[in-house]
């Protein structure tokens, strides 16, 4: 289930993470739920959530309860 715009990200991520974080994590998890089309559904699912985390985590840290960028 691809998301079509930051707002229909999950709650916890639109609680979190900044504006910019969020977006970096809709790109990688529409990009990866299309390469990886030929898992079932639920490992297809947890893969892109994880590409999409580890997206993030490149250009952002969490500091305490806030997420920052890295310089």
């Amino acid at each position: 289930m691809p998301y079509q715009s930051v707002e229909d990200l999950p709650s916890s991520i639109q609680t979190h993470l900044p504006r910019h974080a969020q977006e970096i994590y809709l790109g990688a998890f529409n990009g990866a739920w299309t390469q990886y089309a030929a898992r079932g559904p639920e490992q297809r699912e947890s893969t892109a959530h994880r590409v999409a985390w580890a997206a993030v985590k490149r250009k952002y840290r969490k500091s305490g309860d806030r997420w920052i960028p890295i310089d």
